[in-house]
């Protein structure tokens, strides 16, 4: 068994609260690692906090002015070497399929790492990536270190419907991200990844607190449940519908735009019930697309659901936004969607999509002027590659 094998295996025979325990004590012996660091992002997405022993009091640092920061940021390994001190420090990201976790940060005694060596230390923090995720099954320790501020229970409710906050394949990529992170209500995004078909929807929540996670979450599931099933995209809102108005009679509703993708020809199937919206930038042009409109879910009694229809591009990024980010106030008289959005959306176009939520999200808060939103702030990036 050689050595990459080896930390495989330790860690997954690890209990699911000693995955840095087992990689410790596997890198110290098959790599002789001085020290191990394990960093996850926070849910705000705004600083790395360190995954302790129980003896280790808990550390957190930035995630944008630190060399942590900068692997988490850049998703590529960074080697820091101390040439006169015989060692070096590598950082690595530790992401699944695009959903960026942390980073892994190992001290070896010798200050130029064999190439095979750094090598399998990326791999390593692949497998460890997808360790942490089936971990979280089991224990509470990942998402207890991840968060800064305590949680409202609306926002862990919702955090543990989500898919994910990214996700990456040959065809297309994904990235999003829901403020206020500890504080989210009723917004929502979801996906699904076939080899024949991307489903996506992105909710824009009614009301407040627990009412409003207890909503989506209702309509989510029911979407799913639907999805799951295998029937159309239209029918998948005309169920869900009928779930939402089943339990809450048209008191209460909510604003889904669900859409289906066909990786191998772009064409796109659309249902907008509500007010999410769709920008699309493509050639250095942010074009706002509109859709025509219908009942939001559960506000009428067997409302009927039409799918239309769009195509996509390669090379087009789709950025979805829910009202809490165009019809944002700040010190201008204009709300941040008349022109500030397409501005802000412009200026991502160097980054991947994983990182633009972040981006849309900083411009907005800028924006404000530091006036409160009432509302949450949802933002999906999906950059469109099609089939190679």
């Amino acid at each position: 068994m050689n050595g990459y094998e080896a930390v495989v295996r330790a860690l997954q025979k690890a209990r699911p609260d000693g995955l840095l325990t087992a990689l410790r004590g596997a890198l110290g012996t098959h790599y002789e690692a001085l020290a191990v660091d394990l960093l996850l992002a926070d849910y705000g997405m705004t600083a790395l906090c360190y995954v302790t022993e129980p003896e280790e009091d808990p550390r957190q640092h930035s995630l944008f002015n630190s060399a942590d920061g900068r692997a988490f940021g850049s998703q590529a390994r960074l080697v820091e070497k101390f040439a006169g001190a015989g060692r070096a420090i590598v950082r690595l990201p530790v992401s699944v399929r695009g959903d960026r976790l942390g980073v892994l940060v190992v001290e070896l005694p010798f200050s130029e790492p064999a190439p095979s060596l750094l090598r399998d230390l990326e791999r390593i923090a692949r497998a460890l990536g997808h360790e942490l995720i089936v971990a979280e099954r089991d224990t509470d320790l990942y998402r207890a270190v991840r968060r800064r501020d305590r949680l409202t229970l609306a926002a862990e409710m919702q955090w543990d419907l989500l898919a994910g906050r990214a996700y990456e394949c040959q065809e297309y990529g994904i990235g999003a991200q829901l403020e206020p992170a500890y504080a989210i209500r009723g917004d929502n995004f979801d996906w699904s990844a076939g080899s024949d078909r991307l489903l996506l929807s992105v909710t824009n929540g009614m009301g407040e607190g627990i009412e409003a996670s207890l909503l989506t979450s209702l309509a989510v599931n029911a979407l799913r449940n639907a999805r799951r099933a295998g029937v159309p995209l239209a029918d998948q809102a005309a169920l869900a519908d009928k779930a939402v108005y089943a339990q809450h009679g048209g008191e209460r509703y909510l604003e889904v735009l669900l859409l289906s993708f066909d990786p191998a020809t772009g064409e796109v199937q659309v249902v907008d019930a509500g007010s999410p919206r769709l920008y699309v930038l493509r050639d250095d042009t942010v074009t706002r697309y509109p859709f025509e409109a219908q009942m939001p879910l559960g506000m009428a009694e067997d409302t009927v659901y039409t799918a239309q229809h769009f195509s996509v591009q390669p090379g087009d990024r789709l950025v979805f936004v829910s009202d809490g980010v165009f019809d944002a106030h700040g010190g201008s008289p204009d709300l941040f969607g008349v022109r500030a959005l397409a501005r802000s959306i412009l200026s991502t176009r160097l980054l991947p999509a994983a990182s633009v939520p972040q981006e849309v999200l900083r411009n907005l808060a800028d924006y404000r002027q530091g006036v409160r939103s009432e509302d949450d702030a949802l933002v999906v990036c999906l950059d469109w590659r099609g089939k190679g």
